[in-house]
């Protein structure tokens, strides 16, 4: 089975819980002068799934919630076929000073103290994870109970395959 109907099939049980779904799209608005309210500021950016913003004068790590790029810097792992790949591409759509409007779903924090969230950026409503997993840079990752956007995510990356966008085209297995 390819991983993302694999994923795909997880993806759907988990989005018959009770959690309330959120409108789909890759953008919240198009039109700058109805553009997300910011409430944190790109700090830097640690790899393709996680940034350091500023919320309130407060230094955050933030994961992007469901999706999941290719590992260069997780420790006693390699670095992974299309990581530094992705790691770039989340730079050129998060500059350091990027406004955004950070949303959480139901569960605020992992296990690793990082605030979890989906990543809009404020000037122009860009639904980060969804463009991120849209161009081929990322699988979807779902983990209950932060399910509002699985079948979105699940959704992008089959077009990304199908597409051979990316990670698609880029690496085998």
């Amino acid at each position: 089975m390819r991983p993302v109907a694999l994923i795909a099939l997880i993806a759907l049980a988990a989005a018959c819980t009770d959690t309330p779904g959120r409108a789909a799209g890759t953008r919240a608005t198009s039109d700058p002068a109805t553009a997300l309210s910011p409430n944190a500021t790109v700090v830097y950016v640690t790899d393709g799934d996680t940034i350091g913003v500023e919320v309130d004068g407060v230094e955050e790590r933030v994961r992007l919630i469901g999706i999941d790029t290719p590992e260069t810097k997780k420790p006693d792992t390699p670095v992974q076929c299309f990581g530094p790949e992705a790691t770039a591409f989340t730079r050129s759509l998060l500059p350091e000073g990027t406004s955004l409007h950070l949303e959480r779903d139901v569960e605020a924090r992992d296990a690793y103290g990082r605030l979890l969230a989906y990543v809009y950026r404020s000037d122009d409503g860009l639904f980060v994870n969804m463009e991120i997993i849209g161009q081929g840079y990322a699988l979807p990752l779902t983990i209950a109970p932060n399910v509002a956007h699985a079948d979105q995510f699940v959704a992008a990356a089959r077009t990304a395959e199908a597409a051979d966008l990316g990670l698609w085209a880029g690496c085998s297995g």
